[in-house]
């Protein structure tokens, strides 16, 4: 009996352990996601709005704020379509085929991951700059890159690259290619076959990684400053016109611009968690 007794109680204790372990790594994580992520966010908006809404809806409808915007937009609507396309092409390819220098492909494709988007933006001045590669030429027909918007473009397009592709390639792989082959042999068109056999299946992922380039072309700040040239009511994006203001002591029109980035941030964390809540209930 007490041999029962005490093995009851060594599970019990056991239990009692696991339970407090749970808690304190839950309560551990909380509390770091509370210091370094919730409360800057809750601060942002609280500095946004220090002033009144009119100060802050106003901070929108300066001359250089809304040149920011509208380059912050320009540049999106050029940069996400690329990506999307590049990206269904790229993953279509690595996921679909086998070829030599896949892997290869692979870890060019993580390049902008790895690489500081600074140095991003000086290898596009080695190369677009008038003194690099390509200056010269460029110079002589007129075309400039360099400190102008196609620049600025090229610097977001480069850090933005892997987001569609990264999402989708794993979606692919998974789908596998009996379906599109019998689609195919049915007598459908590649087209016919990509819209009504590829796509219902990646389009949660599709749109997740538009969403994500989207966010990171309206946000990214290194590449744009080293090209950029940050030439006031031309060539500065959105997080260029935020560092100015904060620069020139204008915090709450520089955190009602910043306040903008976060909620495209959080919107797409929102459209995240619906897109894998929609794929687990269509799995199951």
């Amino acid at each position: 009996m007490s041999d029962i007794a005490r093995t009851l109680g060594v599970f019990l204790q056991g239990i009692d352990e696991e339970i407090w372990v749970k808690r304190g790594l839950i309560g551990v994580t909380w509390i770091f996601l509370s210091v370094f992520l919730i409360l800057p966010v809750i601060l942002v908006f609280r500095y946004a709005f220090s002033l009144g809404l009119a100060a802050y809806l106003q901070s929108f409808l300066t001359r250089d704020a809304r040149s920011a915007l509208a380059l912050s937009v320009f540049t999106a609507l050029i940069v996400v379509p690329v990506n999307a396309v590049f990206g269904i092409i790229m993953a279509w390819a690595i996921a679909k085929f086998e070829f030599r220098g896949k892997n290869i492909l692979l870890t060019l494709l993580d390049v902008p991951f790895a690489v500081s988007p600074v140095i991003a933006g000086m290898m596009l001045l080695l190369l677009f700059g008038s003194r690099g590669l390509l200056g010269p030429w460029l110079q002589e027909t007129g075309i400039r890159i360099v400190f102008a918007r196609p620049g600025i473009v090229l610097a977001t397009l480069f850090v933005t690259l892997p987001f569609v592709a990264r999402e989708l390639i794993p979606l692919m792989h998974a789908q596998g290619t009996e379906a599109e082959i019998s689609s195919l042999t049915l007598g459908a068109t590649g087209f016919q076959t990509f819209f009504r056999v590829t796509l219902p299946g990646i389009k949660w992922g599709l749109l997740y990684g538009v969403l994500l380039s989207n966010a990171r072309s309206f946000g990214e700040f290194g590449a744009v400053s080293v090209v950029s040239g940050h030439i006031r009511g031309q060539t500065n994006t959105i997080p260029l016109h935020v560092e100015i203001l904060f620069n020139d002591y204008q915090f709450a029109a520089s955190f009602a611009m910043a306040s903008l980035l976060v909620f495209l941030g959080l919107l797409t964390l929102f459209v995240k968690g619906f897109a894998e809540s929609k794929e687990n209930y269509r799995e199951h």
